[in-house]
């Protein structure tokens, strides 16, 4: 008889995030190759047996070409997982990796898994945003959504509308400090623990290896920033320098139930506390992690000052400084994106969500004083979801 189990996040990793385009790392490397990657760098790196995955979840936002053909399944194949584990592919768009894993939670809480892969993929160099899209024309025609929130940087722009204190300076500074965050976190050596080294072949057929994020811009100045166009708006306030670029990966994370942990002697890095999603207006789509949050801490019985650390996807700077001013909380606050964000490494769309998981656990290891933490992210066709999480490491005392 299945039981209510404990959910835990044994692992996750991902592969570096390369820029899209013909000029990118990723360009000669198809998106489900990424995918196999995660899943093998994943399962050798926990004794975990190929035949005891329960179910593989994978998400993409662009489900077609090489990242079509129900994900799950085909990606486990290729990675050389036992034909007996199934799989299956996901679509939330930015939140598909988040929607993995807490649809494979879901299946582990109530205890008809033991242990599950979720992931995401999203090649936007092979498949542009919303390329093989055919919204429904009733959309704009009945009025139900507004032309522009199909184009998320019309929605960035529309937070700057809506709150004016977020101003583009304070938007510029996250932006900027994004990438100095993610620059000290590489120097530290904190990132390239969970990067999955991926083989790469350039345009004149060259190979070569991918070990790092390739777009990062850690000479960013407010200067620099402050002359970037404002290519949504004229006189606008999103530019470039505050926006995730277009962006190739894939990231993997391993969940077991608290029985499959302690049989195969796995070491949890965070414990699922609860999770939610939420809908707000599609023409203001940034702002869809509060309600999120919000409904995630009731859940959880939590509120926002039990979170001591924030993995926030980085859509746009506005969108995260529009939730941390909704909290009370500082732009520059330490407990948020520590180690930089979107901004700086790239936003794959729906392989991002795992990302913020990895990064929040390597967090979770090195802080036994922080107890929560959160991961959250905005969605497109106005969204948010939110996980919160809980330290394994957690030791009751405070920080010296």
């Amino acid at each position: 008889m299945a039981v209510i189990s404990d959910v835990f996040f044994v692992d996750g990793m991902r592969t570096p995030f390369g820029r899209a385009g013909e000029k990118g790392m990723y360009w000669n490397t198809r998106a489900d190759d990424l995918v196999v990657k995660t899943i093998i760098g994943v399962m050798s790196r926990n004794p975990v047996p190929g035949d005891r995955i329960d179910d593989v979840a994978i998400a993409a936002t662009s489900q077609t070409g090489d990242q079509g053909l129900t994900l799950g399944r085909s990606a486990a194949i290729l990675a050389g997982l036992p034909l007996t584990v199934p799989g299956f592919a996901i679509d939330r768009m930015c939140a598909g990796a988040m929607t993995s894993v807490t649809t494979m939670a879901g299946a582990i809480g109530v205890g008809m898994y033991d242990l599950a892969l979720a992931g995401g993929v999203e090649h936007m160099g092979h498949h542009p945003i919303g390329g093989n899209a055919d919204p429904n024309p009733r959309f704009v025609a009945e009025k139900m959504v507004d032309p522009g929130a199909l184009n998320m940087g019309v929605t960035a722009e529309r937070i700057f509308d809506r709150f004016p204190h977020l101003t583009k300076e304070r938007s510029d500074r996250f932006g900027m400090l994004s990438q100095h965050k993610a620059q000290a976190a590489y120097e530290a050596g904190k990132i390239q623990p969970d990067l999955v080294p991926v083989a790469v072949k350039d345009a004149d057929g060259a190979w070569g290896l991918a070990t790092a994020d390739e777009g990062r811009r850690p000479q960013t100045t407010m200067a620099d920033l402050a002359g970037l166009k404002t290519p949504f708006r004229p006189h606008g306030r999103v530019t470039a320098g505050t926006s995730s670029p277009l962006t190739d990966g894939a990231t993997m994370g391993l969940l077991a139930s608290g029985h499959a942990a302690k049989e195969l002697g796995l070491a949890p890095k965070m414990r699922l506390v609860s999770f939610a999603f939420a809908g707000v207006q599609p023409e203001i789509m940034g702002i869809g992690p509060i309600p999120s949050t919000e409904k995630a801490l009731a859940k959880a019985g939590l509120t926002i000052d039990d979170i001591g650390l924030f993995e926030l996807n980085e859509a746009f700077a506005v969108q995260v400084i529009s939730l941390l001013d909704h909290f009370g909380i500082a732009d520059d606050d330490p407990r948020v994106n520590q180690w930089g964000g979107a901004i700086a490494v790239g936003h794959p769309l729906a392989a991002s969500g795992v990302r913020l998981m990895i990064q929040l656990a390597a967090q979770f290891a090195e802080r036994p004083d922080v107890r929560y933490g959160l991961t959250a992210m905005c969605v497109g066709l106005g969204q948010g979801c939110s996980v919160i999480w809980e330290n394994p490491h957690y030791n009751g005392k405070k920080r010296k």
